[in-house]
């Protein structure tokens, strides 16, 4: 029975499903929804129980949420390992795993969201990594409205992506402070904690390894935040774990826009 993979393609929670089963191997085929029907789609799929992508079809059941979706990989495909063996280890992992997924991902996704979504044409440049052009059109039709859900639904406002920022390089504190002598967040080998923190940095450190990268110039402050951090130690950390371990698609197949 064939993996399926239901994904958002410049979504860095997407990005943090699909590096997870790119890792272990795994073949499975990609689709991608229409503009605006994410939710829809992943109500369906999950029978109501999430309503954001990514969302994994495995062996007859459909699971949601990227940790959800790394949890299942784990009993799924047990080789190569993302969680560390032993239980101190495991458990910090999942730890740092939580704090990334809670503490960063929102927080960087409403900060983008509230610069990129003042330009029409750089949400299309961001969310169409492959030009789609139908997709491209409907989005464009739909934008005025769209746009007022995206706000709405994601807490965007001026304030909220000022706290947002903030947050975001608190986020990058915290992974520099965790760093150990072996160059990784957890123990001596990769583990589902590096994977979750580069992965959901990479709206703003965007190493060439990141598949789907939005193509053409960010906005100001979206590029600002880019560089700030990319600068850093952590920024530079998060290029190197893209560089060692991000791989190719494991059969990439084509995607499928329903």
């Amino acid at each position: 029975m064939a993996v399926i993979l239901w994904h958002i393609e410049v979504s860095h929670f997407n990005e943090k499903a699909r590096w997870a089963l790119d890792h272990k191997g795994i073949r499975y085929e990609r689709r991608v929804p229409l503009p605006g029907l994410h939710g829809l789609r992943a109500l369906v799929e999950t029978r109501g129980a999430q309503r954001r992508l990514p969302v994994v079809e495995l062996d007859g059941r459909r699971v949601g949420d990227s940790t959800a979706i790394i949890a299942a990989l784990e009993e799924h495909t047990p080789e190569p390992p993302l969680y560390p063996p032993d239980a101190g280890d495991r458990a910090r992992a999942l730890e740092l795993e939580d704090f990334f997924d809670e503490q960063l991902g929102p927080q960087l996704r409403r900060f983008a969201w509230h610069h990129t979504l003042q330009d029409p044409d750089v949400v299309a440049r961001t969310l169409f990594a492959d030009g789609d052009p139908v997709r491209e059109r409907l989005l464009r039709r739909s934008y005025p409205v769209a746009s007022f859900f995206v706000r709405r639904d994601y807490s965007v406002t001026e304030e909220s992506a000022r706290e947002a920022r903030a947050s975001v390089v608190a986020a990058m504190d915290r992974l520099e402070a965790e760093l150990g002598p072996s160059g990784y967040l957890v123990g001596d080998r990769f583990s589902v904690a590096d994977l979750a923190a580069a992965s959901l940095f990479t709206p703003v450190v965007t190493p060439p390894e990141r598949p789907f990268l939005p193509k053409g110039e960010a906005m100001p402050a979206v590029q600002e935040l880019s560089d700030e951090l990319t600068a850093r130690p952590g920024g530079q950390w998060i290029m190197d774990m893209y560089a060692r371990h991000r791989g190719a698609y494991a059969g990439e197949a084509p995607p499928v826009s329903v």
